[in-house]
């Protein structure tokens, strides 16, 4: 870019060139931008091309289904189970002797819990005697 002092060039030329320069550079803007124009391009090819994108985005579905719905499978080996099973068993009959010892003794309970109701009944009315 190095040109020579002693030349002038007039100013029309001047003008000229200027010009040249921004349609260059306007030209190679406009190249730019339609080269950066994702979405257009897209769009061209889906529309060259439509049964190759029809085909590849089913096959991503069913990829994407596929991975989803795949259950991992883990195994656990089981030391303890004999003694939870036996400790469940004897809670078992723990409580099922437990109800039915209730309900033999709970006609006797409410017989004493009555009572001791009533006594102390009575002996609060002969207190307000005094």
């Amino acid at each position: 870019m190095a040109k020579e002092l002693g030349r002038k060039k007039s100013p029309n030329q001047l003008k000229a060139e200027i010009a040249r320069s921004r349609d260059s550079v306007e030209r190679d803007f406009r190249n730019l931008r339609s080269e950066l124009d994702i979405p257009r391009k897209i769009r061209r090819s889906f529309q060259r091309q439509t049964g190759v994108w029809i085909v590849g985005v089913a096959v991503i579905g069913v990829l994407v289904a596929t991975r989803l719905t795949r259950k991992k499978k883990i195994r656990v080996e089981a030391k303890g189970i004999g003694k939870t099973e036996s400790k469940l068993l004897e809670a078992g009959f723990a409580l099922s002797a437990l109800r039915i010892a209730a309900t033999f003794l709970k006609p006797m309970i409410v017989k004493f819990v009555t009572g001791k109701i009533r006594d102390y009944a009575s002996g609060a009315s002969s207190r307000k005697k005094w």
